[in-house]
């Protein structure tokens, strides 16, 4: 895709939107411990990563990498497709 710093942030997550020109949606989620009562919880985040090529499907689960701004929303490009959705 992208040349990529070797110290780069790197997430994985699933796309919940393609609809934009080069640009995905990508859901993150993690799971974090509440500070009083113990119980691990599951939190998301959405995060716009830019796609060069538009491969990228929704429900595929991908790789992306922190970069430089691209646009206003996008600071994220897309590294690799891990999973491919299945088509149906």
């Amino acid at each position: 895709m992208s040349e990529l710093k070797a110290s780069s942030r790197t997430l994985t997550g699933r796309i919940v939107s393609d609809k934009m020109d080069k640009t995905v949606t990508v859901l993150v989620e993690r799971r974090v411990k509440h500070p009083v009562y113990g119980k691990f919880l599951t939190k998301s985040t959405k995060i716009k990563a830019h796609d060069e090529e538009n491969g990228a499907r929704t429900g595929d689960l991908v790789t992306i990498a922190e970069c430089r701004p691209v646009s206003k929303d996008k600071a994220w490009t897309l590294v690799n497709i891990d999973e491919r959705a299945v088509a149906g």
